[in-house]
């Protein structure tokens, strides 16, 4: 089974060691289930949702079984309007369907320094978009982790490694369900 993280730092684990990064712990997760899958790590530190889908067909190459993407932090940060990064989103999110590759959609809350209309805006894009398209949702990546000084780097944005296992534990039952969609779309 092979899985690509295709994301932002968030997901190639800036400031940690690769083996603390999420695809790695994650990877390690799914083996500790008894699941054997490689999970790759696509993941680019500062890219953006618009980024992201101008790499996605080499980000995620051919043979590829599913796809988790973690995109649009880096948006919310620099304050981009949420039209682009839906737009951008849901390119890639129609590009993965007409691959028949099954998708985790992991979204993204917008920092609250970025005010009430912002955040209304940027965060009702995960929901839409997953209504839209046959992905499996995971509403929040950093669920648990966001804000929380234990689990954060100095950055108080990027999680820890003691964070990275927060967001593998939290998610791996979407993960599983990813696994199991992607073996039946093989069959």
């Amino acid at each position: 089974m092979k899985v690509v993280a295709l994301g932002d730092s968030l997901t190639a684990g800036y400031g940690l060691p690769l083996a603390d990064a999420f695809p790695t712990r994650l990877q390690a997760a799914l083996k500790a289930k008894g699941i054997d899958a490689s999970v790759a790590n696509a993941g680019v530190s500062g890219d953006t949702a618009s980024g992201a889908q101008e790499r996605l067909d080499w980000s995620v190459p051919d043979g590829t079984d599913a796809v988790i993407v973690e995109l649009g932090a880096n948006d919310a940060l620099r304050g981009l309007d949420p039209k682009l990064t839906e737009k951008a989103l849901d390119a890639i999110l129609t590009r993965l369907d007409q691959r028949h590759i099954p998708v985790l959609f992991a979204g993204m809350m917008a920092p609250p320094n970025m005010g009430a209309d912002y955040a209304k805006a940027f965060n009702a894009i995960y929901p839409a978009l997953a209504a839209k398209h046959p992905v499996i949702f995971y509403p929040f990546f950093l669920d648990g982790v966001a804000a929380d000084p234990k689990l954060d780097q100095a950055d108080g944005m990027h999680p820890n490694a003691a964070g990275v296992d927060v967001i593998v534990a939290r998610i791996m039952p979407k993960v599983v369900e990813l696994v199991g969609k992607a073996r039946a779309a093989r069959k």
